[in-house]
């Protein structure tokens, strides 16, 4: 199927490596040209070579989505990098010492930061990003939930579950906002994706989630990748404020959890 990619341009947050990353390799297998966006600059420069070497039309716009300035100039860097932007897909994020505590020990710059890098960050590179949609007169957003959103969230990422819930509500709001401008607006919410952060869990605590899943595994990052490429398709047109689940038919939690 020819999802209608070829000469649009697609910027991606976040997309030094792991999910964003495949999020990026499969627009560029489709033919778009991607912008790579991520804090790490020599990250971002290497992974855009890499796809130049492959034959795709990539870029660079370095730096932190959550900041109004860097944002708004990394969507004028995409936009002029190849004179047009076409999608956006926001899946910028922190994680990792920011997480993993129940709410009475959270610290407020802890429950602030992961707000801001997957939400606040969410925000500004819609809202800078739509003005150059609209003028093109085509646009695909694809947002990052959670299945911590669709089950509900477990103990210990209450600040994560409450940004990623924030991304939801954002998302169904401002697709009807956008929708007649030629622009839809979705969200994914995956489920454990086998990044290199997964990597570094135990034998054991892997076996614990994959355990509880029905399908029994990761979920591959490249499995994500092609839900989002599908989403910024023109076939997928019609499909605006939806939230679609790719944690295998996994929707609560348990308390053993690793």
């Amino acid at each position: 199927m020819d999802f209608g990619l070829a000469g649009k341009v697609a910027l991606v947050t976040g997309a030094a490596r792991g999910i964003g990353r495949a999020e990026a390799e499969a627009l560029a297998a489709e033919g778009a040209a991607i912008i790579v966006n991520d804090i790490d600059k020599e990250g971002a420069e290497d992974f855009a070579k890499a796809l130049r070497a492959a034959g795709n039309r990539a870029a660079t716009a370095p730096g932190d989505a959550s900041d109004e300035a860097a944002a708004r100039a990394v969507i004028a860097q995409a936009a002029d990098a190849f004179g047009r932007l076409d999608i956006l897909i926001n899946n910028a994020g922190a994680g990792g010492r920011h997480i993993g505590r129940k709410a009475e020990d959270l610290d407020v710059d802890d429950f602030d930061i992961i707000v801001r890098t997957h939400l606040r960050s969410t925000f500004l590179c819609a809202k800078h990003a739509i003005p150059v949609m609209r003028a093109g007169g085509f646009g695909r957003i694809v947002n990052t939930s959670s299945m911590n959103v669709t089950g509900g969230g477990r103990p210990g990422v209450t600040n994560y579950s409450a940004a990623k819930a924030g991304v939801l509500g954002f998302t169904r709001t401002l697709a009807k906002e956008v929708g007649g401008d030629g622009i839809t607006v979705n969200a994914i919410a995956p489920g454990y994706v086998a990044t290199d952060f997964i990597a570094t869990f135990s034998p054991e605590k892997r076996a614990v989630i994959t355990g509880q899943n029905p399908i029994g595994r990761f979920c591959a990052p490249q499995e994500v990748g092609a839900l989002v490429a599908f989403l910024c398709s023109v076939q997928a047109a019609f499909i605006n404020g939806a939230l679609i689940c790719m944690d295998g038919g996994k929707r609560d939690f348990h308390w053993g959890d690793a």
